[in-house]
């Protein structure tokens, strides 16, 4: 059993100073993924990564209960997701320049920048799609808001490398989709 995964537990059983212990070791991987997600962004950002792994951080120690190491990162991942899109939300407005025509948004250059108008459609369209294939949007998910690997992902959801490629690719055509369908119904 991992140090995280020890410290989860007591903080699931009481202890006040199990939450102190869990940060620091939790802290580099967090931020870790913090700056992938920031990266994607735009420079003179409100939000950066430092804000980012605190507002998560504070979500995740609290009420909630973790089995281990891998599902407190993935509800980090799903944490750091919400914060992002309801900073965007935010930014969206029409006071900050939401009226703006949306775009037809290209899955892939997602990976590479994220403008908030993408980032609201994609969450939408992620949405749409763990409605009917939750663990697909799991695997989106932990790749695009979590920056995970491939690999990382696949084995955060304990299925194999192979299903997890599939899945990706099934995923981005499908999201596309949704989200292009999307956009031609507004325009």
């Amino acid at each position: 059993m991992s140090d995280v995964t020890r410290l989860l537990q007591a903080i699931e059983l009481g202890d006040p100073t199990a939450a102190d212990q869990l940060w620091p070791l939790v802290y580099g991987e967090l931020r870790h993924l913090a700056g992938v997600q920031m990266a994607r962004e735009s420079p003179g950002q409100t939000l950066n990564a430092t804000a980012l792994v605190h507002e998560a951080y504070m979500r995740l120690v609290g009420d909630q209960q973790f089995a281990n190491r891998r599902h407190f990162f993935a509800a980090a991942a799903q944490a750091m997701r919400r914060i992002r899109v309801e900073a965007a939300r935010r930014k969206g407005r029409v006071k900050r320049g939401g009226d703006r025509r949306r775009t037809a948004a290209d899955l892939n250059a997602l990976l590479q920048a994220g403008p908030d108008e993408e980032i609201l459609a994609l969450h939408d369209a992620l949405e749409l799609l763990a409605a009917c294939e939750p663990e697909k949007a799991k695997l989106v998910e932990l790749r695009f808001f979590g920056g995970l690997t491939l690999e990382q992902a696949a084995e955060c959801l304990d299925i194999s490398r192979a299903t997890a490629a599939r899945a990706w690719n099934y995923s981005r055509a499908w999201l596309y989709t949704a989200m292009v369908g999307d956009q031609s119904e507004k325009n």
